[in-house]
């Protein structure tokens, strides 16, 4: 009997030490359910498990650009998701992370996340200058919409703490349809659901930047770029829409082992039409544009996008 019970007991201790041969497994936060972020991240995922032997990808609900980088430098998550603005205030230590520099590293640019300035034909407003003394839905209540509507309202001297509203963008719509505010902004790729449900219901004005009216904008806030809304993107849009991106990224910790990086690099960007099939603005996920980072490029990405150089 006590024969029996010790190699019972031999079994399970040797049961326990036997190796395992589990999945390596990666984590990426990404955002709330609703939004691209998780869309898009619950895309890469699939990718990632569908190319890469011997891992287990998931993409993890989160706060977004915040969490993630504080999760990602902590070691908590692989990899994530950014706008290009907030990673770059993780790295330099400002903004949300004054005087706390995060430990991250570019991994790639994604896709265009565009400011977005939209108001209705009968509001008589035309550009950034009528908006002087208007009331202007920012976006929601510190969100990276507000920041940057609040940045290029003052660099046009129309910025009137008195005449905003902090609402969600389909609030905005619907408070710029009922006439509660004269204007509203998105923060999203184009084209974006609140504003193709705008154009819809009435004659949307977007309203376009004058660049060498927005002073330094570009040299003070090195994260934003200059970009260019495409004609036809909504159906009154009948010109080009001059516009500011703040593009979304992914990025890691900079300390994360190389060769790693750069197989989850090559399983994303090795599989871009595949990609492409979970939502629209994936399908502008592209070669040439993901090492543009506004903070350096991990090893590991360097050295994927090094040996895949596109002219």
């Amino acid at each position: 009997m006590k024969f029996t019970k010790l190699i019972a007991a031999v079994a399970v201790v040797s049961g326990l030490a036997a190796p395992t041969f589990a999945d390596e497994r990666v984590s990426i936060g990404t955002g709330g359910t609703g939004g691209l972020f998780y869309v898009i991240g619950a895309g890469v995922a699939n990718v990632i498990n569908s190319h890469m032997d011997g891992v287990t990808a998931r993409a993890e609900v989160t706060g977004a650009s915040v969490e993630n980088i504080r999760r990602v430098a902590a070691d908590q998550i692989t990899f994530g998701f950014s706008s290009s603005s907030t990673l770059y205030e993780a790295a330099e230590g400002i903004g949300a992370f004054d005087g706390d520099k995060q430990s991250v590293a570019g991994m790639a640019y994604l896709y265009p996340a565009v400011l977005q300035v939209a108001t209705i034909e009968s509001t008589g407003i035309k550009g950034f200058e009528d908006l002087a003394g208007k009331r202007v839905n920012m976006g929601p209540p510190g969100s990276n919409a507000a920041v940057l509507a609040q940045r290029v309202l003052t660099a046009y001297g129309v910025f009137d703490p008195s005449k905003v509203e902090f609402l969600s963008y389909n609030e905005g719509v619907a408070a710029l349809t009922n006439g509660t505010v004269d204007a509203t902004v998105v923060l999203a790729g184009a084209p974006t659901a609140a504003l193709i449900d705008l154009d819809a219901q009435d004659d949307m004005v977007l309203l376009s930047l004058d660049k060498d009216k927005v002073g330094t904008l570009f040299e003070d806030y090195p994260f934003y770029q200059p970009y260019d809304i495409p004609a036809g993107t909504y159906p009154d849009q009948t010109e080009p829409v001059s516009v500011v991106n703040d593009p979304a990224t992914l990025f890691v910790n900079a300390d994360a082992d190389p060769d790693m990086v750069e197989k989850l690099t090559a399983a994303i960007f090795d599989n871009l039409p595949e990609l492409g099939e979970v939502h629209p603005q994936a399908r502008a996920i592209n070669l040439k544009d993901a090492p543009n980072m506004p903070i350096p490029l991990h090893a590991g990405a360097q050295a994927y996008f090094d040996a895949h150089k596109q002219d």
